[in-house]
């Protein structure tokens, strides 16, 4: 993802107010009998968004274009901030230490990375999380956080790396918090504005997809 990717935020003005979420493919086979077949193709849920949404002026208007056209339509991948899904707890909850599981300690692995684990009941789902705010990790060992110098967290891969002397021991857990973006791309190659149409309250089409890492 590196080459075809812009560690850059998209107009957070924009994305605040844009729509969007998750989407899955679900294959669904009905017998003569009446009786269904469910099987799910794709492992991971994909994001979608749209950005139009959030543009209410033609100063969000002109900053959406220009970010268009520098990210050369679908070709380069960025960060966009998802207001409903951006952190590692509940939205209303400043992030915490012990937020999410990331592994258990085995005295030797030294590189957890980040995920995000959504229901508890049935089939939790974890969600690889590869564009963490950078400064934002907060990290414990056996529900202990750790000082900020005992590891270190990639903001581009979302990697969690421990330095030699503190890798979590045998059976430890290792918890996390953090804020986070979504790697995502435009949808489109073609954004096409109406400037009549936008005053008369038409909102643009800008379809943003999420980067599966």
């Amino acid at each position: 993802m590196a080459d075809d990717f812009h560690e850059v935020l998209f107009p957070l003005d924009v994305s605040l107010r844009a729509g969007g979420g998750p989407q899955r493919l679900t294959e669904i086979v009905t017998l003569a009998s009446g009786r269904e077949h469910r099987n799910g193709r794709w492992a991971d849920s994909r994001r979608r968004y749209e950005a139009g949404f959030g543009m209410r002026g033609l100063d969000a208007l002109h900053a959406v274009l220009a970010f268009f056209e520098e990210r050369r339509g679908r070709l380069y991948g960025f960060r966009f901030r998802d207001r409903v899904d951006d952190r590692s707890g509940p939205p209303g909850r400043p992030t915490g230490p012990l937020d999410q599981p990331l592994g258990t300690g085995d005295g030797a692995t030294a590189f957890f990375p980040l995920v995000k684990t959504y229901g508890s009941g049935f089939a939790p789902y974890r969600r690889r999380i590869a564009k963490p705010v950078a400064g934002s990790v907060r990290v414990a060992v056996a529900g202990r956080e750790v000082e900020s110098g005992a590891f270190a967290c990639d903001p581009t891969t979302g990697l969690v790396t421990f330095a030699a002397d503190r890798v979590p021991p045998p059976g430890a857990a290792v918890t996390a918090g953090f804020a986070f973006d979504v790697p995502v791309r435009f949808d489109t190659d073609d954004l096409t504005i109406d400037l009549a149409a936008f005053a008369a309250g038409e909102i643009p089409k800008v379809p943003l997809v999420e980067i599966v890492p």
